[in-house]
């Protein structure tokens, strides 16, 4: 077996125990504090019997069984492997696929290489502040935003976890707006909270929602986001330096499961990632939708239609425009990101990088037309550009 393929089969397994991780039980992931993630059985055995403190035995770092968190991109890829599903299968190492065999097109290359273990925790959204160049990315951490510099320092966290109702329970995504405001969808009370760079809660809106989930702004600082539970679409426009919500507007219904969202800065297109179930222990598949700036759909796609392009299975977890408006998605099966084209040519099919990641879940482009991709299985941003 290759050494990458050995990697990639130790993330799927307790490092204490080396059990394999399962959706439910003692084999149920958990991340510590500190970044770390051990299987339920073990984090008991390690808090002994009183259950008051463990001691990472990684990196010694101490803490309470009731800060360990449910480590959601694994539990996410044990439900995309499914009960009959393997490894080699999930992450496209069945050696014909051509996202497997294809090299990243000449001239784009990593660039930075952000967080890791520790300094960022299960992350689960990034945005690049067009302005600025500053990168927010959303994670399970004690503060939920961590703000990078473009050169790749650590400018500041914020967005404490805590009952506090400018806190920020669980994050699902987050976008920066034209005028430098952090807007975050929070899971944990099903709310959209807004943010200035240094921190400050500027904004809360909780009434509506059933539960955000992906977000995006608009070149004229409008926020359009999506609904899971709901299966809707929403604009929100708010006057953020006063912390004044003008409106919140469904603009779209009956989409099934609807995740990431993104919207084309040139010409006001809008594209979503629906997530479907499918009947039994079938893992389900996702489903790629393009609308006009009119709300009119343009384009759609799903999984199986992808195959008609493509000869591996394609689940798509998070979405972007470039510049050129074309649409790029992240794919978690063959641990790539994949262009689609263009709405009028879609879909088209063009791996752009095809390596060196693991657990991709978000996108974003900087204003210099950076390639960032959020990669979840190693807790890291990373940043792609011309060479």
């Amino acid at each position: 077996m290759a050494a990458e393929d050995e990697a990639e089969l130790s993330l799927l397994e307790c490092r204490v125990c080396f059990e394999p991780y399962g959706p439910d039980g003692q084999r149920r992931p958990l991340n510590l504090p500190c970044g770390h993630v051990l299987c339920r059985g073990c984090v008991g055995a390690l808090a002994g019997a009183e259950r008051q403190r463990l001691e990472c035995p990684f990196c010694r770092r101490l803490c309470g069984p009731a800060e360990t968190s449910d480590c959601r991109p694994l539990l996410q890829l044990l439900e995309l492997l499914g009960p009959a599903g393997g490894l080699a299968s999930a992450l496209g190492r069945s050696g014909g696929g051509a996202a497997a065999a294809a090299a990243a097109p000449a001239g784009l290359g990593l660039r930075l290489c952000l967080g890791g273990w520790g300094s960022l925790v299960n992350p689960t959204g990034v945005a690049a502040c067009p302005a600025s160049g500053r990168l927010a990315v959303a994670h399970d951490g004690k503060k939920r935003i961590h703000v990078f510099g473009p050169s790749g320092f650590c400018l500041g966290r914020f967005g404490e976890r805590g009952p506090a109702s400018n806190d920020i329970k669980y994050p699902l995504d987050v976008t920066v707006t034209s005028d430098g405001h952090v807007v975050v969808t929070d899971g944990g009370d099903c709310s959209v909270k807004a943010f200035d760079f240094d921190g400050r809660g500027v904004l809360a809106v909780r009434e509506g929602f059933c539960l955000p989930w992906g977000l995006d702004a608009t070149p004229k600082s409008e926020v359009i986001l999506t609904d899971s539970e709901a299966g809707a679409l929403y604009c929100l426009s708010a006057d953020f330096q006063r912390g004044e919500l003008k409106k919140c507007q469904m603009i779209r219904s009956r989409l099934v499961s609807p995740r990431a969202v993104a919207v084309c800065q040139t010409s006001g297109a809008v594209v979503v990632v629906e997530h479907l179930k499918a009947p039994g222990p079938s893992k389900g598949s996702t489903r790629v939708k393009i609308f006009s700036a009119e709300m009119d759909l343009i384009g759609q796609m799903d999984s199986f239609g992808l195959t008609l392009v493509f000869p591996s299975r394609i689940y798509a977890t998070a979405v972007a425009f470039d510049k050129e408006g074309r649409v790029i998605v992240t794919d978690v099966c063959s641990q790539a990101v994949i262009c689609l084209g263009k709405p009028e040519e879609f879909p088209i099919f063009n791996p752009l990088i095809s390596h060196g990641l693991s657990y991709p879940v978000g996108l974003t482009y900087t204003a210099n037309n950076s390639l960032v991709v959020l990669d979840s299985g190693d807790h890291s941003v990373k940043v792609y550009s011309s060479t």
